[in-house]
């Protein structure tokens, strides 16, 4: 099949930031974000890592609807976490 006449794809890419109150509350948000797997395999890409009390996470997406779906659903469960670290307060270092 030819490729030609079609528009090229362009990756979309959205970064963010999300500070808190210690490195330890960082690491659990990410450790309980991590393991959600994109529901689209492979047309979304998903990073998480932390840097101080800092979780950066970074999307790369061909299909900016899937970035926007990826971004949405991420959010909804990063409130479901800080809701929680909230609740329970401040966790204990061991």
């Amino acid at each position: 099949m030819s490729t030609a006449g079609r528009p090229r794809s362009r990756l979309h890419e959205f970064a963010l930031g999300v500070p808190f109150p210690s490195t330890l509350e960082a690491e659990i948000a990410r450790g309980s974000l991590a393991p959600d797997a994109e529901p689209h395999r492979g047309a979304v890409r998903k990073e998480l890592a932390v840097s101080g009390s800092l979780l950066a996470v970074r999307w790369r997406a061909e299909d900016s609807r899937l970035l926007r779906i990826s971004i949405v659903n991420f959010l909804d469960q990063l409130a479901l976490v800080m809701r929680t670290l909230q609740r329970f307060g401040p966790p204990v270092s061991r």
